[in-house]
């Protein structure tokens, strides 16, 4: 999958108890969210120029409190993050925290007024883990599916798996680092996201097969 096709995904839909009781549904969430974010775009002409400290700031903010990183980070690590010790796990959420915000960065710097579609959210009150679904709709392109997996942790809903074109992020990133922890171990990968990180570098998820 292209890397364009994972930065407008991962950015522009989400910019875009247990009954549920007082949380925040979580396709509600997601529009809230989107509308927000779209709005200070659109009013921020330093953001819309590439500026990416705000950009970086926007997405710190408004967008990633939103993600459960050290559930994202067990399941993309799988075994190995059982196999790695309490500070490597704490390293690797960190690292992986950071190739997520710069990889927002990207997106939100490439925001040219697509458009974004909800459907309606499939779900009972008890769920405690739901998919909302979304399609970005391109100028000139085809509508693009993006669907967001999200649990509720506590009294909030988090982003757990983000879903483009039938092609789950976890698993791009989870078959991406399991080929590079076939040549290194955990403190290798990492460093090798870190140095990436420092770089300015984005690790690409790479459609797997």
């Amino acid at each position: 999958m292209k890397l364009s096709k994972w930065i407008v995904g991962l950015a522009w839909v989400f910019l875009s108890g247990m009954a549920w009781g007082q949380t925040i549904a979580p396709d509600v969430l997601v529009k809230n969210t989107t509308s927000e974010v779209l709005e200070i775009i659109k009013k921020d002409k330093d953001i819309q120029s590439g500026d990416l400290k705000k950009i970086t700031a926007l997405a710190e903010e408004k967008i990633l409190p939103h993600f459960d990183f050290e559930a994202m980070s067990r399941a993309v690590l799988g075994k190995n993050w059982r196999e790695a010790s309490k500070e490597q796990q704490a390293q690797f959420v960190t690292e992986f925290r950071t190739l997520l915000v710069r990889t927002y960065a990207s997106a939100l710097a490439k925001y040219r007024n697509q458009t974004i579609e909800y459907k309606p959210l499939r779900a009972e009150p008890s769920d405690t883990r739901v998919t909302v679904k979304t399609q970005i709709i391109q100028p000139g392109g085809p509508p693009l599916p993006v669907d967001y997996t999200l649990k509720l942790v506590g009294d909030a809903w988090k982003v757990v798996d983000v879903t483009i074109e039938g092609v789950s992020l976890v698993t791009n990133y989870r078959g991406q680092f399991a080929n590079e922890l076939k040549q290194t171990d955990i403190a290798g990968l990492i460093q090798r996201i870190a140095e990436k990180n420092k770089s300015g570098t984005v690790v690409e998820p790479k459609k797997q097969g």
